[in-house]
Formats: structure tokens, C-alpha cells, sequence
């Protein structure tokens, strides 16, 4: 616990402030005291109704047991290929491009919580355990929520041998990152472009929110980002719901080759659907992106997130896709660990020097019964 204090303090420093130091008023999602998303939507609900109604109705209901999903073996030499996608649970990806290690939204602790008793707790462990990663030249950090930010883990890959991880995070984050002795932070506003040993980093806008304590909401910026390399466009959501953004970043940045997009902590509805997508628009994003194929994240690692069974997701996803008449290879499910090679480029990508080879599309069905 004690660890965690510094960073808290650096947030409840930044909220008594209360003012934005990156306001520009030129700039509709920035505000005086924070950031907002770019399009009008309901408010927040009680989130005080959501506890009562779980307490009321015996939820989230558990299978009998506990959850038991099917992990894949880790195989370094698998999370390898280049270019290659490794799901690690929940937002936490590891993409291989370019010879470049691209982690997204670290988190590989206990609990998706500042506590190491109480909070969110995972149901399967690490696909890859931090001590085998391979030397991560990159981590894209979309929000800072504990679920998708964790302190422990960013610490760990900051100490990593070979040296640390260049982090890309949204405005208002390096502050927090410098309470924990991290320095090697790149912090964007939504539609700003950084350069990375060949490939391109684009921060984009999606509709979510940010907080870490009860005194620092909105007053770090969200958003998702876009991974342009030569051989593959990668757009990552992070933690969104559903908005005209996705029809954006098509139309500024063009379609995409590859998009990881939750399907999972959707329910209540009433509570949840601002800012949480379900699979079913999960898919319509996957079509507003234009994007070649996608892989479904934010499912199946944590329990007590929301209220949806953690083996849901996937059986609405499979239904969403059938009824716009998507085959189940355009949109994988990973079991936890999987490695997908992404070796199956459009023409006009396939680097000159490299002969076309075809990918696997057989599809990654999860079957949590198993």
C-alpha cells in the first residue's frame, strides 16, 4: 500500500488545484478545470443506485466454482513474430511491429484497485508474466483508471533491464508518472503525432472519462491511439463508449488494418452505456473504423467491474457479428495468451523487401464452459 502513496498525493495535489495548466480555450474538450469528450451525451448516474442494485439483487452472480478460462502456454519465441498481436487479459496487449515491443494499458497486478485488499480482482493471472516479457520499447497508456494504469506494473516496466519503455500517455499524466521516479513519459493531446524508431503514434479521441481518487476527475485526458508502421495500422480503444469519434479517426487518419475494442463491462446498461461500449456496438465501430479486422479486449480478466458475467461477451459478440452478416474472422476473441500472427498485409503495405504471406483466419473462440 505504502508504494501507492506518492502517486496519490501527486493526484490529490493536481485536484486541489483545480485549474487545467494545458487549458486552450481554442480546443472544445479542454476545459478550465480538466477535459471533456467532444460530443454531448447523458450525464453520469448514480453510481450509489448501482451498488444498491447489486446489493438488492445478489449481483455480479458467479458460476458455480468460479470462472475457469483456457490460457495459452506462453511462448517467447511465438510473441515474437514480427508483425504479431499477444492478448495478456483485459487491455493489456502486446504488439510486435516493425521490431518494435508495443505494450498497451499495463496492468498485471492482483486488483484493478490503489488497495491490495479490496477492489476488482483478476480470475486469470498474466498471460505473460512481467519478468518474461521481452524488452518493451513502448507503452501506450489510454486512461488512468486502475484497471488500465497500474502503478506497480508501470514501475516495474520503468526498472526493466536494457532501460525503460518510452510511455505515451494523454495530458496531465506525466505528473503522476514523476511521483513514481518515471521520466520517460510522452504526454499527447487528442490528434497530436509522435515519431517512434519508424512507426507513427497518433493519440485520438474516444468518449470515456479519468479519475484515480475521489478529488481528480476528468482532470487527466483519455483517449485511444493508432500505431502506424509500414506494415500494419493498429487503432487501440483503451476503455470507450460508443460516439461519432470512430467515424473521425476513419476519416482523418483513414481505415485501419487491425482494432483492439472492448466487448466487455457493459451492464448495468442505465449505468454503463455512456461510457462503456456493449458487443453489439462494439461491431458498429468495428465498422466505423473501416477496419480490416478487429480483436476483442476488456473482457474475461477482471471480477466485480460490472455486472455482465465475464463469459458473456463473447457469445454477444459471435450473435452481433451474425446479424450484420460478419464472418467470426473479422473479429477475434483470443484466449488469454494467444499470439495471433498478422502476417496478411493489404498490397499497398507489404514492405518491398518482404515476400506476402497468408495469416491464420481460423477463429480464436473462447469456450468459457471449458
Amino acid at each position: 500500500m505504502l508504494r501507492f502513496v506518492p502517486a496519490l498525493l501527486a493526484s490529490c495535489l493536481a485536484a486541489c488545484a483545480m485549474q487545467n495548466p494545458y487549458h486552450d480555450p481554442s480546443k472544445p474538450h479542454h476545459t478550465p478545470e480538466g477535459f471533456r469528450n467532444n460530443y454531448p451525451h447523458e450525464g453520469r448516474q448514480s453510481f450509489w443506485k448501482w451498488k444498491w442494485e447489486q446489493l438488492r439483487d445478489g449481483l455480479p452472480k458467479k458460476p458455480d466454482g468460479g470462472y475457469r478460462f483456457e490460457v495459452v502456454r506462453h511462448e517467447s519465441a511465438a510473441a515474437l513474430v514480427n508483425p504479431s498481436l499477444t492478448w495478456i487479459g483485459h487491455a493489456t496487449l502486446l504488439l510486435r511491429v516493425g521490431g518494435l515491443n508495443i505494450l498497451t494499458d499495463p496492468q498485471f497486478s492482483p486488483r484493478a484497485s490503489p488497495f491490495s485488499f479490496l477492489g476488482p480482482m483478476r480470475v486469470v493471472q498474466p498471460a505473460i508474466p512481467l519478468a518474461e516479457l521481452p524488452h518493451i520499447d513502448a507503452v501506450l497508456v489510454s486512461h488512468s483508471h486502475y484497471d488500465h494504469l497500474d502503478a506497480a506494473s508501470v514501475q516495474a516496466l520503468a526498472a526493466q533491464p536494457g532501460g525503460p519503455p518510452r510511455f505515451y500517455v494523454g495530458l496531465g499524466l506525466k505528473r503522476w508518472f514523476a511521483s513514481l521516479g518515471i521520466a520517460n513519459v510522452e504526454e499527447m493531446d487528442w490528434w497530436e503525432s509522435r515519431s517512434l524508431d519508424g512507426a507513427r503514434i497518433h493519440f485520438v479521441p474516444v468518449q470515456h472519462w479519468s479519475a484515480r481518487t475521489p478529488w481528480d476527475r476528468n482532470q487527466t485526458l483519455w483517449g485511444g491511439f493508432v500505431v502506424e508502421h509500414p506494415a500494419l495500422k493498429f487503432f487501440f480503444a483503451g476503455d470507450t463508449g460508443y460516439s461519432p469519434d470512430f467515424r473521425d479517426i476513419a476519416a482523418r487518419i483513414g481505415s485501419v488494418d487491425l482494432a483492439a475494442i472492448p466487448i466487455g463491462g457493459y451492464a448495468p446498461r442505465w449505468f454503463m452505456k455512456v461510457m462503456h461500449v456493449d458487443p453489439e456496438e462494439a461491431v458498429q465501430i468495428h465498422l466505423d473504423l473501416g477496419a480490416r479486422q478487429s480483436v476483442a479486449i476488456h473482457w474475461g480478466t477482471f471480477d466485480d467491474l460490472t455486472d455482465e458475467s465475464l463469459y458473456e461477451p463473447p457469445g454477444r459478440l459471435r450473435a452481433a457479428l451474425a446479424a450484420r452478416g460478419l464472418s467470426n474472422d473479422v473479429f477475434w476473441v483470443l484466449k488469454h495468451g494467444e499470439t495471433r500472427p498478422l502476417e496478411s498485409m493489404p498490397e499497398h503495405l507489404v514492405p518491398a523487401q518482404g515476400a506476402r504471406n497468408s495469416a491464420s483466419t481460423n477463429s480464436a473462440q473462447v469456450d468459457p464452459a471449458r
